[in-house]
């Protein structure tokens, strides 16, 4: 996938590509909760569509964030696995994570994750 960057700066590339408000969701869902499925996109507090979720799936898997691979004899159901390149983001979430803590009081990890045990990802 194409994609036409505002600048030269690393910041505003990184922008193109994840600066939505739900493509960093959608990986977040992956590395912290290990969501796999496209129903369980859906299931997140967030309440994204499903037009938004299949077009941003569709869009990390042109820009080889993730892989996605049949899990049933139906050709659309759908497993979506991180690549490197997804995985890479990590560091990148537990940064934005912390920052967000120290910068809104209201903020609580328990929003975001299922267990106490997650909380170590962040």
């Amino acid at each position: 996938m194409a994609v036409d960057h505002r600048s030269h700066c690393p910041i505003a590339c990184t922008l193109d590509l994840l600066g939505d408000r739900w493509t960093l969701l959608v990986i977040r869902d992956m590395l912290f909760f290990g969501k796999q499925r496209f129903e369980e996109f859906l299931e997140s507090p967030e309440g994204i569509s499903t037009n938004i979720l299949a077009s941003r799936l569709k869009s990390l898997e042109a820009l080889g964030l993730i892989t996605k691979q049949p899990y049933s004899n139906h050709t659309r159901r759908m497993n979506y696995q991180l690549t490197e390149a997804g995985e890479s983001l990590r560091p990148v979430l537990r940064s934005i994570a912390r920052w967000g803590l120290k910068q809104f009081p209201e903020a609580r990890l328990s929003d975001a994750l299922d267990s106490s045990s997650a909380n170590s990802d962040y």
